[in-house]
């Protein structure tokens, strides 16, 4: 999808240019993205890769944009805000952000309130056009500007809007995190599988193509993840042995365990990210 809307990125680091990738691959004009960061020698770095706009000024950058996406880390997120005050007060952008922690108020606060504020949680497969991505938007967002929120963040995989804002701390626990829960039942199965006598690149190779492969059938399977794993069981075989195993040693209640360990990590990283500012 094309846009003729100007998106500017306050912001260089790695999810940043995944996302500049991505658009530009889905329809989007290099000549309407704009890129600032402190360091210019990753932002000629950007400008050649991508053939972007960039300056190490932030509230230049900002100023070009009708959207401006602010992928900077949260602990410096209070500083530049503050910067851009003035800038988008009088352009009155979308701002869209990526970092965790820092709710939509307190974003429009510390940019002078009033204005439309997205807030999106993309995770780590984004760089390789795979993500997982939350989105919510407070009440100043129209449905034009939810739109192209949506389109920006397609371009790197699924996005998907959630009821409410508190719920991107359940996104956290799930797809924020999920890429390392993953990454560890492959790492569980590579050792397992080392230790009955497989080659470690034999077993890593086949247990990411089973998992990519399971994870396509999900997708495009008209069948749930349950009648799938009844599909892979034979009675009595290997399958059902492994499965039985897995049940009897609690892995429903270890993983139900392990999200809401995250869920309130999320919660209470929130909340005192909003004391210290």
């Amino acid at each position: 999808m094309t846009t003729s809307a100007t998106i500017s990125f306050i912001g260089a680091g790695n999810m940043a240019s995944a996302i500049i990738g991505g658009m530009l691959e889905n329809g989007f004009k290099a000549a309407d993205i704009w890129v600032s960061a402190p360091v210019d020698k990753e932002l000629q770095s950007l400008r050649k890769r991508f053939g972007v706009s960039v300056t190490t000024d932030n509230r230049h950058c900002a100023e070009q944009g009708d959207v401006v996406v602010l992928a900077v880390k949260p602990q410096v997120m209070a500083q530049v805000c503050q910067d851009l005050a003035p800038v988008v007060q009088n352009t009155r952008p979308l701002v869209v952000s990526i970092a965790a922690g820092v709710t939509s108020d307190t974003l429009n606060a510390w940019l002078g309130g009033d204005l439309p504020v997205a807030r999106v949680m993309p995770n780590t497969p984004s760089l390789v056009g795979k993500g997982a991505a939350g989105l919510s938007a407070n009440d100043q967002v129209s449905e034009p500007q939810r739109q192209q929120v949506e389109t920006i963040f397609s371009s790197i995989g699924t996005a998907l809007w959630v009821a409410d804002e508190s719920q991107l701390h359940a996104v956290t626990a799930l797809s924020g995190s999920g890429p390392a829960y993953f990454f560890l039942m492959l790492e569980a199965l590579e050792e397992a599988a080392a230790r009955a006598g497989m080659a470690a690149d034999t077993a890593r190779e086949l247990a990411i193509q089973t998992m990519a492969g399971a994870a396509e059938m999900a997708r495009t399977s008209e069948h749930d993840p349950a009648q799938l794993k009844r599909n892979v069981m034979s009675p009595g075989g290997t399958t059902e042995q492994a499965v039985n195993t897995f049940e009897q040693g609690g892995l429903r209640e270890l993983v139900t365990e392990a999200f809401q360990a995250a869920l309130a990590r999320s919660e209470s990283m929130a909340a005192e990210f909003t004391q210290d500012h």
